[in-house]
C-alpha cells in the first residue's frame, strides 16, 4: 500500500477574543491537506489597526515572520519564500496566504497578527567613549 504525505496546517490565533468581540478572525482555524494540494489562509485584522503580520512557527526554525502589510502595502517580505507562496491584502482590510502546492516542509502553525502602527526599525547609534586626556 503506498505511503502518502499529509501537511498538517495548524493556526493560532494573536489577540483573539470571543466571536462576537472585535478582534482578529483567521480562517481556517486548523487545516490538514494532503502534500501537493492548494492551501488558502486569510486574516481580517482587529478595527482600526493598519498593520497586519503572517508567521510561521516550526518545531525546527522557531517563530519567523514571514510579511507584514501597512496601510495594505507589503512592508517587509524577507521572511516570504519565492516561490509556491502568495499573500495578499486587499483594500478591505482583509489578507489571505496561499501555499501551492504544498510540501511536506510546509508543517507548521501558521500565524496572523494585527496592531495600530509599527515603529521604523532602526539600528542602535554607536556609543564613542570620551577620549582620555
Amino acid at each position: 500500500m503506498a505511503t502518502r504525505l499529509l501537511c498538517c496546517v495548524a493556526l493560532c490565533f494573536l489577540g483573539v477574543e470571543p466571536t462576537d468581540a472585535a478582534g482578529v478572525t483567521q480562517i481556517p482555524r486548523h487545516k490538514v491537506t494532503r502534500t501537493g494540494q492548494a492551501v488558502t489562509l486569510s486574516c481580517e485584522p482587529m478595527s482600526g489597526h493598519n498593520a497586519l503580520f503572517w508567521y510561521r512557527q516550526t518545531s525546527v526554525q522557531g517563530l519567523e515572520l514571514l510579511i507584514y502589510f501597512q496601510n495594505q502595502a507589503a512592508m517587509d517580505d524577507k521572511g516570504m519564500p519565492k516561490t509556491r507562496f502568495l499573500a495578499q491584502m486587499s483594500n478591505k482590510s482583509c489578507s489571505i496566504l496561499k501555499i501551492e502546492p504544498t510540501e511536506p516542509g510546509d508543517s507548521a502553525v501558521y500565524l496572523c497578527a494585527s496592531s495600530l502602527a509599527t515603529a521604523p526599525r532602526r539600528h542602535p547609534l554607536p556609543v564613542q567613549k570620551p577620549s582620555a586626556s
